[in-house]
């Protein structure tokens, strides 16, 4: 999670979403940044509205707008899969290394889902919460140059991307049966995802 005060700005690091890169790319600019424990920086819109908001609303009396990347679910899955696969989680509980994506993918709809499957929810990170406190520019992952773009326009800063945190390769075939499952199981998933627009445009979330 990143905090830019002067542009009242939070943004939000959805796992799997490049947001490493981004807090890479940012670092100098951002007034709080947290990169660890995984739970804080991973934090989700709720743990976000329970105790980064009221800081600033309470010592500050300022309302930052939320910003966020969602990826498409069937890649998102697809790159927890892979990530799951390096070496250094062999023989542990949440390796992949010996399922195929298909096994994966039908894990993670179950309702209790395994170790290896059980990765959370974009739609339930993103949730707006009873408060009124939501995502106010979400953008798809796959739609680089519009969060780019945004970001540059709202912290007037030139921003450079590389790559971090890639994932091994590996065969993400995934069959007809198995997507129609994940898309009923999870519809959420894919009702957030399609609601963003595929333009150069941010939406706000429901």
């Amino acid at each position: 999670m990143m905090i830019f005060y002067k542009e009242r700005l939070a943004l939000l690091s959805v796992p799997k979403t490049g947001t490493t890169a981004l807090q890479e790319a940012l670092r100098d600019r951002a007034d709080l940044i947290i990169s660890d424990p995984p739970q804080l920086k991973h934090a989700p819109l709720y743990r976000y509205n329970r105790w980064i908001r009221p800081m600033f609303d309470k010592v500050c009396g300022a309302e930052l707008e939320v910003v966020a990347v969602m990826r498409e679910p069937i890649s998102w899955l697809g790159s927890w899969f892979r990530y799951r696969q390096r070496p250094a989680l062999d023989g542990h509980a949440n390796s992949t290394r010996d399922l195929t994506f298909d096994a994966f993918v039908k894990a993670y709809c179950k309702g209790k889902p395994p170790a290896y499957a059980n990765v959370g929810s974009q739609a339930k990170f993103l949730e707006a919460q009873p408060n009124g406190c939501k995502v106010d520019h979400l953008f798809r992952y796959e739609d680089t140059d519009a969060l780019r773009l945004f970001l540059e326009h709202r912290l007037d800063t030139d921003i450079r991307l590389e790559r971090r945190n890639v994932s091994p390769q590996a065969a993400l075939t995934l069959t007809p049966e198995a997507e129609a499952h994940l898309r009923r199981k999870r519809a959420a998933e894919f009702d957030l995802y399609e609601s963003i627009p595929a333009a150069n445009q941010p939406v706000q979330s429901a």
